[in-house]
């Protein structure tokens, strides 16, 4: 049975369709006319402060570390996805959590808060390219063809928390977990004692897989194999399925996978003795050639410890990367690629889409209200739970 999510789409077209070809006129360096521009009415700020003042403590907003200043300045609590879905659970007493993120969160923020508050995303059409990249019929279609070669029974699923609430729903049902950036090793440690013979399928990035495997667990690369869910069998022989310890689902987070290993060399030669700090979502050889690697906290943490006067180049997205150049003026912290990339989708959720949501709160209209089917939440909470259970 397919579990779904409420959105506004009902043709099972992803929330973000990628684009194909390159632009060689993108916009290059990060001070550059490629700034976001302020927002066009004057009046927005003072409209989302005297709704936010309105409507009071029934009202919590969270906001993503990848969304614009000038939402962030409006959000109650900063973080990554699972941390603010955290965050709105432990609000009991907010009627309303609008989630200033993507899609994939506010589900998550739905799952785990009560069934009398709501959970509102500004834009329907901030999703996530990344967990486009699995939906449930792929998922299932791998999961039969797994079967088929008898290796279902002993593959634990493990999805990122960067996927749809129907996929966590599946690892769920198939006796998996959730994971994030900052647990992956301690979920796979877990998958391969559910015994000697168990293999992972992971979802949906297939970097953070790998990173992780190679990197943490002492696996090697020939032991990781990648799921093209667009090829028969996933593109792969029965037996490269038969000895893979790692089936790597094929799906990448469109910021973090542009950063290559020619953007590390080039920052070393622009800055002498830079610290180079990259998230694992980042491609395996750039991630063998930074210095530091680790969650969004990880990032924000590290650069809060560095010592003033030291340089770093940071491969994450965009706007965070910014804020913390901001808050350490005593560093030098730059992006890592000289070319501008924002996360297109975060940056959907804009000051008016805002002001627009929390103005027909104040009105009694609730908007864009994010809803997880109960069977769904059923099983998407159980793999959450898997995870927090991790030693």
């Amino acid at each position: 049975m397919r579990c779904t999510a409420v959105t506004t789409l009902d043709t099972g077209i992803p929330l973000f369709v990628l684009g194909q070809g390159t632009d060689p006129h993108s916009e290059r360096g990060v001070d550059c006319p490629g700034e976001l521009p302020p927002a066009s009415d004057p009046d927005l700020v003072a409209r989302a402060v005297k709704a936010k003042a309105a409507l009071g403590d029934r009202l919590f907003v969270l906001g993503h570390h990848y969304q614009r200043d000038e939402v962030i300045r409006f959000a109650d609590v900063t973080g990554d996805s699972f941390k603010l879905a955290r965050e709105a659970a432990a609000r009991p007493e907010a009627e309303y959590i609008v989630f200033c993120g993507v899609h994939f969160m506010a589900e998550s923020a739905d799952i785990l808060t009560g069934d009398d508050q709501r959970v509102i995303l500004p834009d329907m059409a901030a999703g996530c390219s990344m967990a486009d990249m699995a939906t449930f019929d792929q998922v299932e279609e791998a999961w039969d063809v797994l079967s088929d070669l008898g290796l279902a029974d002993v593959t634990v699923p493990i999805t990122y928390m960067n996927s749809s609430a129907d996929i966590k729903a599946f690892c769920g049902r198939k006796g998996g977990a959730v994971c994030t950036s900052s647990n992956a090793r301690r979920a796979l440690t877990w998958a391969f004692e559910q015994g000697d013979d168990r293999k992972v399928l992971f979802l949906p990035d297939q970097h953070l897989g790998r990173n992780t495997a190679v990197l943490e667990m002492g696996l090697s690369l020939d032991d990781c194999v990648v799921y093209n869910p667009h090829r028969p069998n996933g593109g792969l022989t029965d037996q490269q399925l038969r000895d893979a310890k790692m089936i790597l689902w094929r799906g990448h987070c469109s910021v973090h996978g542009r950063f290559t290993e020619q953007c590390v060399d080039d920052v070393r030669t622009r800055i002498p003795g830079v610290n180079v700090l990259v998230h694992p979502e980042c491609r395996h050889e750039v991630v063998t050639k930074a210095d530091h690697v680790g969650s969004t906290e990880y990032i924000i943490k590290t650069l809060e410890k560095a010592p003033a006067g030291s340089a770093w180049a940071v491969g994450t997205e965009l706007n965070l990367v910014k804020r913390l150049a901001a808050e350490h003026p005593d560093k030098t912290v730059t992006f890592l690629d000289r070319t501008v990339c924002y996360c297109s989708t975060m940056n959907r959720i804009d000051l008016p889409h805002l002001v627009w949501a929390l103005e027909s709160l104040v009105e009694g209209q609730v908007v864009n209200q994010i809803t997880v089917d109960p069977e769904t939440t059923y099983w998407a909470k159980l793999a959450l739970d898997r995870m927090l259970a991790l030693p």
